[in-house]
């Protein structure tokens, strides 16, 4: 009898232990597989986010370096204008 009990684990045991843990291995790498996605998702939109407020710096820095190396004819005209860039930026 004990015999077929070995028999038996064998034949049927293995291939369904062996069955349920890949099934299991499968569903674990879909997961971890759509967190990797997510990551990265939300990755790209910060740097996106980043690069749009770097632009947005850089722009300024070039007006206040043409504002500080140019000569006091357009000066006013240009601190005028980022006031009025700054005041239409500001959140209502």
């Amino acid at each position: 009898m004990d015999g077929w009990v070995l028999f038996f684990f064998i034949v049927v045991g293995i291939p369904v232990i062996a069955g349920v843990f890949g099934d299991f291995s499968k569903r674990w790498l879909k997961l971890k597989e759509k967190q990797l996605e997510l990551a990265a998702s939300e990755a790209a939109e910060r740097a996106a986010t980043a690069t749009g407020q770097v632009e947005r710096l850089e722009q300024r820095v070039r007006v206040l370096e043409r504002i500080a190396t140019d000569g006091g004819a357009h000066l006013a005209a240009e601190i005028e204008d980022l006031r009025r860039d700054r005041a239409s930026s500001r959140p209502q």
